[in-house]
C-alpha cells in the first residue's frame, strides 16, 4: 500500500492507496512521526511519497526515508509520467504538478484544464499527448475578500457562504457575489477560450473552495477534491515500476 502526503503551510492532507485505489484520506493540522506510526499500524504500507512546501522538516523526511522500502520526496528532479514544458520547473508548485498528473491518470489521452481553487486559484493545462504546457495563478476567494477590505476604507471583511445571489442587494452580498461570480466567470472564460483550440477539453476542479463554484459553472466539470493525492500516488507508482 502507498502513503501519499501533501504537506502545506497550515495543514497536511494524507491518502492511503491500495495500488491505484484510494482507501482513505485524512487531514492533520500537524502531521508527524506518531501519525505515521499510527497509519502503518493500521495499514500495511511499504511505499511513501511526500510533497512539502516547508523547508525545515529534514528530520521528518529522514524518518520517512528510513521507514519505507520505497520513498520519494517530490522535487523538480523526480521522474514523472508526463512531459513538463514549464520554463522554470524548479519554481513550479508541486501541488500543481501533482494535480495535472492526477487528472491525466483519471482521464487519459485527453486535453485537460485543471482548476485548483484554494488560497490562490491555479489554472494548468495538459494536452492529450501528456505534455504539460503551464498555466496561470490568480487570487482565490478569501484573498479577494480580504483585498477589498484591506485596500479600501469602508468595505467590510465578509465571511464566505456557499450560496450567494448573482446580484447583491446589500454591501455584504454585493462583495461576496462579486468575488464568487467573478471567479465563476473567470473559470468559464478560460474554459471557453481553450475549447476553441481544444474542443474536446475536459476540466477538473479541485481545492478547498471547490464547492463555491462547481454548481455555478456553465461548463461541465469533474470535481475531484483528492486530485493532488491521486497525482502523488501516480508519481510514486511510476517510479516504483521503472
Amino acid at each position: 500500500m502507498n502513503l501519499c502526503i501533501d504537506q502545506g503551510n497550515s495543514s497536511t492532507k494524507v491518502g492511503v492507496f491500495n495500488q491505484t485505489e484510494l482507501v482513505e484520506t485524512f487531514i492533520f493540522e500537524r502531521f508527524g512521526k506518531a501519525d505515521v506510526l499510527t497509519l502503518t499500524d493500521r495499514f500495511f504500507i511499504d511505499r511513501c511519497i511526500i510533497s512539502s512546501v516547508t523547508s525545515d522538516n529534514k528530520e521528518f523526511i529522514d524518518f520517512l526515508e528510513a521507514s519505507f522500502d520505497n520513498f520519494i520526496e517530490l522535487s523538480h528532479k523526480t521522474a514523472i509520467p508526463i512531459e513538463n514544458r514549464y520554463a522554470t520547473p524548479e519554481t513550479l508548485g508541486k501541488d500543481r504538478l501533482a494535480a495535472v498528473i492526477g487528472a491525466s491518470f483519471l482521464k487519459q489521452n485527453t486535453d485537460i484544464l485543471v482548476v485548483d481553487a484554494g488560497t490562490a486559484i491555479t489554472y494548468d493545462f495538459i494536452d492529450s499527448q501528456n505534455i504539460y504546457h503551464g498555466g496561470n495563478i490568480a487570487p482565490g476567494l478569501n484573498l479577494r475578500l480580504r483585498a477589498l477590505h484591506e485596500f479600501t476604507h469602508k468595505l467590510p471583511l465578509i465571511e464566505t457562504k456557499e450560496e450567494s445571489p448573482l446580484l447583491g442587494n446589500s454591501t455584504d452580498s454585493a462583495i461576496l457575489s462579486g468575488a464568487i461570480y467573478g471567479i465563476v466567470f473567470e473559470i468559464d472564460g478560460y474554459i471557453n477560450v481553450l475549447k476553441i483550440k481544444y474542443p474536446q477539453l475536459s476540466v477538473f476542479l479541485t481545492g478547498g473552495s471547490t464547492f463555491y463554484f462547481d454548481t455555478k459553472l456553465k461548463n461541465a466539470i469533474f470535481a475531484e477534491r483528492n486530485l493532488v493525492l491521486i497525482g502523488l500516488n501516480r508519481i510514486l507508482q511510476y517510479n516504483v515500476q521503472k
